[in-house]
């Protein structure tokens, strides 16, 4: 597949690295890491209002721009370059994937006009103790009496699950041992019968929370999709979500290269650059050998959601699994190339290598694609 921007998205690109710039450095990423809802709100009201990017996978006829993916994960390259710290992934890779893909008529009118003005803000919560991608892992249950359904467990590692308004929960019917027997409910996070608490994480810049859910009760209106159709609505926006997280992967792995060069022509030793050590060069070499090659897998998977191709899951964890190796090896590579300074505070290295190895293990660990990966050539 030959492949490259259009004028269009080219645009995009620049426009949104310009304003992440400018609104997400170094300064104002620290200091959302340390205030309360671990993002600025200034911030994502002028990304939808002024940018349209909650918008943008969002139908026109509901006050979106609808774009595709591709455009998506240029947007997404851009924000893991600039490290943005928002809840942009959650609530546009998964909050509006979920609701295109199985919400009825009434649940999109209802909602995605207003993730694409930037008032609603969604996330999903699936894993649990376990932490466990497969459907065994999901231990929450639901029972259905009358027209109400009752949930009750312990969802653990939500993404920006103390500061959403709107919470996709997957369940399992009570008793039931089918193991792919989900649904998934719609959950306003205002409900008295859930309590969050935000997890202390090692990534500050993606912050999660654990929910307990204690005889929540929903009406029938709140059941996305159909009941027992929830692990294959469920599979497929996590393998979107992966997407997603593989784009900003590229966007970092991009930026700790950018950084590794500008330091290593600036820092000197034995009277020379340590730029022009041939040791050096060979490492950025192979730096931008897996920026570029990751790159390739993650677009090559974005322009397959936009065909709808029958390879796109396999494409997918190709891309999580290489874009995942490629981020943690490049930011490894910078902290070590950055010498003792790699690893202070006042650098942004570290910043980077733990995003890396948080987004390494998010929406399945390169092990899990690659198992995912032989199981499709029937290895």
């Amino acid at each position: 597949m030959e492949f490259s921007l259009t004028e269009e998205q080219e645009i995009l690109r620049d426009t949104a690295n310009s304003f992440l710039e400018d609104f997400s450095n170094s300064q104002s990423i620290r200091k959302a890491m340390e205030s309360d809802l671990r993002f600025d709100p200034v911030l994502w009201k002028r990304m939808a209002s002024e940018m349209g990017w909650t918008g943008i996978l969002v139908p026109e006829n509901y006050g979106g721009i609808g774009l595709s993916w591709v455009e998506l994960v240029t947007l997404m390259e851009q924000m893991g370059k600039n490290l943005l710290c928002s809840p942009f992934h959650p609530t546009v890779c998964l909050g509006i994937s979920s609701l295109l893909e199985a919400g009825n008529e009434e649940q999109k009118s209802s909602f995605l006009p207003l993730i694409a003005s930037g008032e609603l803000i969604v996330t999903l919560a699936c894993l649990e103790r376990s932490g466990s991608w497969l459907p065994e892992g999901i231990e929450t249950t639901f029972e259905k009496k009358g027209s109400e359904y009752c949930l009750n467990g312990i969802k653990r590692f939500v993404p920006y699950g103390h500061s959403s308004d709107l919470i996709i929960v997957a369940a399992r019917k009570k008793d039931n041992s089918n193991s792919k027997d989900l649904s998934l409910f719609l959950v306003g996070s205002d409900n008295p019968n859930i309590s969050i608490n935000q997890l202390t994480t090692m990534d500050q810049t993606r912050p999660q929370s654990e929910l307990k859910l204690s005889n929540l009760k929903l009406s029938e209106s709140k059941l996305l999709g159909k009941e027992g159709d929830g692990w294959e609505i469920l599979n497929k926006v996590r393998s979107l979500g992966a997407l997603g997280i593989a784009a900003d992967q590229v966007g970092g792995a991009q930026k700790c290269l950018d950084m590794t060069c500008k330091y290593v022509l600036e820092r000197e030793q034995f009277g020379r650059k340590i730029g022009s050590f041939q040791s050096i060069k060979h490492r950025l070499a192979d730096m931008m050998v897996l920026v570029e090659s990751a790159r390739s897998s993650a677009y090559y998977a974005a322009c397959l959601v936009k065909e709808g191709n029958d390879e796109l899951d396999e494409a997918i964890s190709i891309a999580k699994s290489y874009c995942s190796e490629a981020y943690f090896k490049c930011a490894s590579d910078s902290i070590q190339l950055h010498g003792g300074v790699g690893f202070t505070w006042e650098y942004d290295v570290h910043l980077y290598f733990k995003r890396a190895k948080s987004s390494e293990i998010a929406f399945g660990s390169p092990q899990l694609h690659k198992d995912k990966i032989a199981n499709f050539l029937g290895i």
